[in-house]
């Protein structure tokens, strides 16, 4: 399980991480979403000792990572697989990984199959490596200890469709035997797919949590039309509560009653539906608008 609580990160006067708290628990997975710049990074980079907390904290297996004696037995990190030591060939690297944790030599192999890098592969220098063979090569890392948590930011980065399949089925059945994955990705498909809750940061705080199900569900209902306007003055004056996305209406009522708004104000309507079929995707631009760097069209 991982733990933060009332976690603060300032640079100066800057706050990169503003009183943040939530929990990853077992045999979930956990999306932790936010635009860029948002506090994601520096969240994680706390969690496993690599950068130090202003206030608050945050455990793994319930102690801080600084006090856990093998961390590598505890909990895997993949924060940039593209931080691996180039002139090092794959073999290597996991090599020394592998008597660093004091694990059987025979554990090299057994990761290498596990994220499909052949021999020949192994064997070359990471500087001759494609990124997404630098992210099978991390998350082999991250797996080699056979930890209960996994910590890992963007892992999807640089593989193709049939290795982003590859990992998200990998990470399911991690969860699924009792592990705890805590998951940074800007695919926002990907994480609805394999998520079992989710935490939405901006601008350094938390603007929503909960399981996938509870947060898609509470978003009302998605309504498109070729005439927003006089919708939106329909439902002002029905006193219904909405509000606007890059091309469509999120409305605090059930489609029924933003039907028949609808109908009484003679719009028609080119979409309608309860806003937990919308996706993940208008659910974030929604929450993160403000803090989204390329902001978002109304």
């Amino acid at each position: 399980m991982i733990k933060v609580d009332s976690l603060t990160k300032r640079y100066g006067a800057f706050t990169a991480v503003d009183d943040v708290s939530f929990t990853a628990r077992p045999g979930r997975v956990t999306g932790f979403l936010g635009p860029n710049g948002a506090g994601k990074s520096t969240s994680m980079r706390v969690m496993v000792g690599l950068t130090p907390a202003t206030s608050g904290y945050a455990e793994v297996s319930a102690r801080r990572f600084a006090d856990l004696p093998n961390p590598g037995l505890e909990v895997g990190v993949l924060l940039d697989a593209s931080a691996q030591h180039a002139g090092r060939t794959g073999r290597e690297i996991l090599t020394i990984a592998q008597r660093t944790m004091g694990l059987p030599a025979g554990r090299v192999d057994e990761m290498l199959e596990r994220v499909s890098l052949t021999p020949t592969e192994s064997g070359r220098r990471v500087r001759n490596y494609s990124l997404g063979m630098r992210q099978r090569l991390g998350i082999a890392t991250a797996l080699l200890g056979d930890p209960e948590v996994l910590i890992l930011d963007e892992p999807a980065n640089g593989l193709d469709p049939a290795g982003i399949r590859w990992m998200r089925d990998l990470l399911r059945g991690y969860a699924d035997q009792g592990g705890t994955v805590l998951l940074s990705s800007h695919l926002l498909h990907e994480i609805e797919v394999i998520a079992d809750d989710l935490v939405v940061i901006g601008n350094g705080r938390i603007v929503a949590q909960g399981t996938k199900a509870e947060l898609l569900a509470s978003a009302g209902t998605l309504v498109r039309t070729r005439d927003v306007p006089t919708l939106s003055r329909a439902l002002v004056d029905a006193d219904v509560e909405f509000s606007p996305m890059t091309d469509a209406l999120r409305v605090e009522a059930d489609p029924d009653v933003v039907g028949q708004v609808a109908l009484r104000a003679g719009v028609a309507l080119t979409e309608l539906r309860a806003a937990d079929g919308a996706g993940l995707e208008e659910m974030f631009l929604e929450l993160t608008a403000d803090t989204q760097r390329e902001g978002v069209a109304a």
